[in-house]
């Protein structure tokens, strides 16, 4: 299926390669900027955010840091390191304030079919955490950014916040919680499909479905030609830019490309499996996302959490994620993928991942073996109550973990996200998995920073940005002021105040 709107030639300013949250975002920002740019987006499935962008294949978290433990760390001299949480919640704020805009303007639908207020909550047990988890609080909460944020070791006050969680649990345990109530649960599936919707009725812009690409090639001119395969049909695609926002596709389609800057980048997929719960009278007494600790030896992606998520509106509890290997980069991939990816220019760095991240390999394989019953007594952890019978298993989104080059140890595994853009700005992509689509439009303006450098000095440019983005050129983190004014216009335009 092809939409195309006034457009008669197979050259294009711009070209999309996925129709997930950060094509369709940056497809936005482009069109805002310059709405006679012309673009062409491809997606390989019959519609776009069908991939990980979908509301059940990620746990719809808006990622601030307000609750994810993995997202602060530990100094040698026992305090807290938050800086990573800082900026992670400075960059959901800027994905806040576009999505204002966009409401503000009537361009997406009201804020509850795709941005819901569910408090961020934290939850331990044990002594060791109890304390970990307080020493967090009294560092997060004596920063601007998180300064509502409530701790409490009071029972009756946990019972309050999570009464699930709390039913009918040992009362000799000590436990501890935190707690901000204008947290979010998302549906970047909603908001993917609803920008794309926005593109598709705009002039000069065509979406293809059911396509390909087959090869990326660079032109002596600096232009890219792209081959792609609609239905058996091929055709080459003329573009000054190529974005590759194709999720656990990226990283096969930049090897295409042959640019330097690939080199030595792998992919390491990691399935995702949630327990979920639409039974009324459970999912009615919660209303929360709770994120706990990772077990011991767990990678970052196993931070377990008991969500409410709020879905075209339909409310549902999930609890996970429980991870699994299987060499396809995408959910509807191939089998093939992870093989295919390995180059003589990335054997080595993939290779020295393998051989020091055991203890992620044996975590992998004991969660591959977990039956039914063993998921609902890790969920029994959160919920003392659960009853096998009232959860069913679903299947997430892929995440492909980035693999890089190391000087030290060969090769690395990173647990995040990564922009890969050539020198000359021709071409671009997004790689790596969390916190992926929160912080989607602030990725995507260090991408437009980057491969459209000259255009951004316009002044026409820079006053749109502005009016898209408010604190666009200036740091939420060292303008308290500034926090303060941006994050009280999103919450009461996104319908998140407590």
């Amino acid at each position: 299926m092809t939409r195309r709107n006034h457009m008669t030639s197979n050259s294009v300013d711009v070209l999309l390669v996925g129709g997930g949250a950060m094509s369709t975002t940056l497809g936005v920002l482009l069109k805002q900027l310059d709405p006679s740019m012309t673009m062409m987006m491809v997606e390989r499935l019959d519609s776009v955010a069908k991939e990980s962008t979908d509301g059940w294949n990620n746990a719809g978290t808006g990622h601030a840091a307000y609750c994810e433990l993995n997202y602060t760390s530990a100094n040698d001299d026992g305090t807290v390191n938050i800086d990573k949480a800082v900026n992670i919640n400075a960059a959901f704020e800027i994905s806040l304030q576009f999505w204002s805009y966009l409401v503000e303007k009537g361009l997406l639908p009201k804020p509850e079919a795709f941005i819901n207020r569910v408090p961020h909550q934290s939850f331990v047990w044990g002594e060791s955490n109890v304390k970990k988890l307080k020493a967090r609080h009294a560092a997060m909460s004596a920063h601007p950014a998180f300064k509502e944020m409530q701790y409490t070791e009071d029972r009756e006050k946990m019972q309050e916040w999570m009464p699930l969680v709390m039913k009918n649990r040992d009362n000799s345990e000590p436990l501890a919680a935190t707690r901000i109530e204008h947290g979010s649960d998302v549906n970047f599936g909603a908001i993917a499909r609803n920008m794309g919707s926005l593109l598709t009725d705009q002039d000069n812009f065509e979406l293809s479905l059911n396509t390909d690409v087959k090869s990326l090639k660079k032109r002596s001119d600096g232009r890219w030609d792209v081959t792609i395969d609609q239905n058996g049909t091929r055709k080459t695609i003329d573009a000054k830019f190529v974005f590759l926002g194709a999720g656990g596709g990226a990283l096969p389609l930049l090897q295409k490309a042959g640019v330097e800057e690939s080199y030595g980048y792998g992919g390491f997929p990691v399935s995702g499996q949630w327990l979920v719960c639409e039974k009324p009278e459970l999912v009615e007494q919660h209303f929360a996302k709770i994120y706990g600790a990772a077990p011991i030896g767990a990678p970052p992606m196993s931070v377990p959490h008991l969500d409410t998520r709020i879905i075209d509106g339909k409310k549902a509890i999930l609890f996970g994620p429980f991870a699994g290997f299987t060499t396809k980069f995408l959910k509807t991939g191939s089998f093939w993928d992870l093989p295919k990816s390995v180059k003589l220019n990335n054997i080595k760095p993939m290779l020295s991942v393998g051989k020091n991240n055991m203890d992620l390999t044996r975590y992998l394989i004991s969660e591959v073996r977990q039956s039914h019953k063993d998921r609902c007594a890790s969920l029994r952890q959160f919920f003392p109550e659960a009853q096998d019978k009232d959860w069913k298993l679903a299947y997430a989104g892929q995440r492909v973990q980035i693999i890089k080059k190391d000087e030290k140890l060969g090769g690395k595994l990173e647990f995040g996200t990564e922009a890969i853009a050539t020198k000359d700005g021709s071409l671009a992509a997004l790689l790596g998995a969390s916190p992926g689509a929160s912080t989607t439009v602030n990725t995507m303006i260090g991408i437009l920073e980057r491969c459209f450098q000259d255009r951004l000095q316009d002044a026409s440019w820079q006053a749109k940005m502005k009016e898209m983005v408010p604190s666009y050129g200036q740091s939420l983190i060292q303008d308290t002021d500034l926090l303060l004014s941006v994050r009280a216009r999103t919450l009461e335009t996104l319908n998140l105040k407590p």
